[in-house]
This record gives C-alpha cells, sequence and structure tokens, in this order.
C-alpha cells in the first residue's frame, strides 16, 4: 500500500519538526516552524499535538509540550528524578572544553546573563548553561533590573567540587589576561571610546 502525496508530506514536516525541535533551548512558536517549513499553522499545530499525543501514549521518557511561547521536549516529571541522578551523580563525567570556559566566565563573573556568557566566549551557551544547571554546578541568580534576563551564578556545589571555602579563593586571573584588557569590551573586540 503506498502513501499519498499529501501523507509523505506530512511524515517529511513531522522528522523536520521533531529535528528542529531536539535542538532548540527554546519553545519555539508553531508560526516560526510553519514560515520555516512553507506551511500553514493549522497544519503544523495539528502535526505537533498528533506527535505529542503519540509520545505520551508510548510513554516516552520525553514529553513534546506547547508551552505559551511554543513547542518544546521537556523531559517527563516521572523521569527527573532518573536525568536528574544520572547528571549529578550516577554517571560522572568530566565537564568539556566548553562547560569549563562557560563555568569559568559565571564564577568570575556572576551574576551574569546568558548572553552576557554568550559575548564574552563568542558563541551560543545556551546548551551549556543548562548542563551546568542541571549538573548543580550554576543556578539562578534573579534577572537584570535593565535587560530582564535571567542571571546566573555559581552554586555551593561548585565550590564543593572545586575544595574552595568561597569565591575569593578563586586564582587570580590577571596573570593570564593581555595586557591591554582595559580596553577590550565584553565580547573580546577593542572597544572604542
Amino acid at each position: 500500500m503506498s502513501r499519498t502525496t499529501s501523507e509523505v508530506d506530512l511524515t517529511v514536516l513531522r522528522r523536520n519538526l521533531e529535528a528542529v525541535l531536539m535542538v532548540v533551548d527554546q519553545p519555539v512558536s508553531a508560526y516560526e516552524l510553519a514560515r520555516a517549513f512553507g506551511t500553514d499553522v493549522e497544519t503544523v499545530t495539528r502535526v505537533l499535538r498528533e506527535t505529542a499525543r503519540e509520545y505520551t501514549e508510548q510513554g516516552r521518557g520525553f514529553d513534546l509540550r506547547e508551552v505559551a511561547e511554543g513547542w518544546r521536549f521537556y523531559t517527563r516529571p516521572e523521569c527527573a528524578e532518573a536525568v536528574e541522578h544520572f547528571l549529578r551523580d550516577g554517571h560522572e563525567v568530566r565537564l568539556t572544553q566548553a562547560a569549563l570556559e562557560t563555568l569559568a566566565v559565571v564564577a568570575y563573573r556572576q551574576p551574569v546573563s546568558r548572553g552576557k556568557v554568550s559575548a564574552i566566549r563568542g558563541v551560543n551557551c545556551d546548551g551549556v548553561m543548562r548542563t551546568l544547571v542541571l549538573r548543580g554546578l550554576i543556578e539562578e541568580a534573579g534577572q537584570d533590573p535593565e535587560s530582564g534576563a535571567i542571571l546566573y551564578r555559581t552554586t555551593s556545589y561548585f565550590l564543593e567540587r572545586l575544595g574552595l571555602r568561597s569565591l575569593d579563593e578563586l586564582p587570580d586571573l590577571a596573570p593570564f589576561l593581555p595586557d591591554d584588557i582595559e580596553g577590550l569590551d565584553d565580547t573580546g573586540e577593542q572597544a572604542t571610546r
């Protein structure tokens, strides 16, 4: 039995929607997804709702949810403990170079927003920041009063893992910085005066 063109198109659309939603770090609206794939919002919404229903019926460990801002994958609440155990204790994994660099920026610049960390590192750090939060090394520390961005700081677990009593015991960075650091902005570029 062969499938019709519209069935094939919906299968491809579903596959593409899953692929995109797997890599985003913020919910994505049905409108944005429809625009990206050249289809209408109603079709995208229908496919996403059907997909979410199937995941629930199959008892998957993840959930496709429609939240106020759009669609995104989430861990099912009943799996949260297993994920936390894996990320914290059950699976001792070394931090990647990107995670170490991101953690250093947070440690030395806290409280700091994800956007500021990304600007300093020169790459998007959203996924790495989420991993560091899940591992208990950083946590939310309020909002920036000017931009409304969520600010992050290191945790007591971070201090414990590094064997420090306080942040005052972090090594001085001055010997490792370029001589003309005062002339650089937060992105590492020469500031204009």
